[in-house]
């Protein structure tokens, strides 16, 4: 039994290729079934050595672009790079010749997928935004099963292939999906006599929120714990600003560059609240945890994803967004407030976030592809 899993080089759609990964290999020992063969077709490794946790080998995909240009000249040479894209993906499907093909999108899926559909192969697809991506949209025609996150999500499908979507929420990977509380105040050195919020601004960091927090600390720090993932890139820079705004942080604040899965863990464990970006994985890992939340989307000149994921997280009414354009300290301490001030609020934004997470949609999907290996393999 072999399955492959491809997808745009980004961590959006690669994670949740590893979390589908992981419970594969649980259902697969629970089922006394020989262990599954694992390929990841990709730009990139991405993160090799979670590659090899997973005993997953890596192809190169030969990735093209579908975007459509306003020049015409520039259609002509993505249209000759889809095309030799899709050659060689031909080959290389050829030779690897997977029992089923599981998608997360992007670009870089696209000429795998092609490839899959001339050679017969079953696609299984799995779409993390509320709009889907155009890959997901055309390779819905001929795959098998479609699983979204969003509740939104499956009215922007064809309507032909509604009866083969399920709602399944975003695949998480274990060492994220559940918080633990013990020890967490003493491994991240916080107050635990206070509240926590926990800023997220992804791996990358967010300057917008960094600036605007940075701001509101001498406020913030009279009255709750702050742990501030800034973005590797961004930790000297906030630090610094932190020191001069709050010169006496002492142990209520706490700047990351990056925190790994056990910080992750802790720090959700002992927060009361959230502040962070919108990408899809980022929302669906806070509603698991069953965490209030503030979502600041990219502005829509940057990206159209985000702010649709967070107003269709915020109707699930564990959120509320406030749009990059809104962030000032003002408002946002406000909103800080009137959250943290309401035990009624708090409990039924945690009430929902746990209603929208959707559990072990990894494990869903998972059973899902190991019944289509199977049935691919007996023919």
């Amino acid at each position: 039994m072999k399955i492959a899993f491809v997808g745009g080089g980004t961590g959006g759609h690669f994670y949740p290729l590893i979390a589908v990964a992981q419970q594969m290999h649980h259902i697969a020992e629970e089922r006394r079934l020989i262990e599954p063969t694992l390929v990841y077709i990709g730009p990139t490794p991405f993160e090799a050595a979670t590659l090899a946790e997973q005993n997953m080998e890596f192809y190169q995909s030969p990735a093209a672009s579908v975007t459509s240009y306003a020049s015409p000249a520039k259609n002509a040479t993505g249209g000759i790079k889809i095309f030799f894209g899709v050659i060689a993906s031909l080959f290389q499907l050829f030779r690897i010749f997977p029992d089923v093909i599981f998608s997360t999108g992007g670009y870089a899926a696209f000429p795998t997928l092609f490839a899959a559909r001339i050679l017969g192969i079953p696609v299984v697809i799995y779409d993390a935004d509320a709009v889907p991506g155009k890959v997901s949209l055309w390779s819905s025609k001929f795959a098998r099963w479609i699983a979204v996150a969003h509740p939104d999500a499956a009215m922007n499908f064809p309507a032909a292939v509604h009866n083969k979507i399920v709602r399944t929420g975003h695949p998480i990977r274990v060492e994220i999906e559940h918080t633990t509380s013990e020890g967490g105040h003493e491994f991240l050195k916080v107050d635990p006599t206070r509240p926590t919020i926990l800023i997220l601004g992804g791996s990358m960091g967010a300057q917008a929120i960094n600036n605007v927090v940075v701001s509101t600390l001498p406020e913030l720090l009279n009255r709750f714990n702050i742990i501030h993932q800034t973005g590797r890139a961004n930790l000297d820079e906030v630090a610094g600003m932190a020191r001069i705004s709050v010169p006496t942080m002492d142990e209520h604040y706490r700047p990351f560059g990056l925190l790994n899965a056990l910080a992750l863990r802790m720090a959700a464990g002992i927060s009361s609240m959230v502040i962070s970006r919108a990408g899809s994985g980022t929302i669906f890992e806070i509603a698991s945890w069953g965490l209030p939340a503030i979502i600041v989307p990219i502005p829509e000149t940057v990206s159209h994803d985000q702010t649709k994921n967070a107003f269709s997280y915020a109707r699930s009414g564990a959120a509320i967004v406030m749009e990059q354009q809104n962030l000032t300290p003002h408002i946002l301490i406000a909103e800080i407030e009137r959250i943290m001030q309401s035990p009624e609020t708090l409990a039924r934004m945690r009430e929902a976030a746990k209603t929208f997470s959707q559990p072990d949609a990894g494990k869903k999907i998972a059973r899902v592809l190991i019944d289509i290996a199977l049935e691919h393999t007996d023919k």
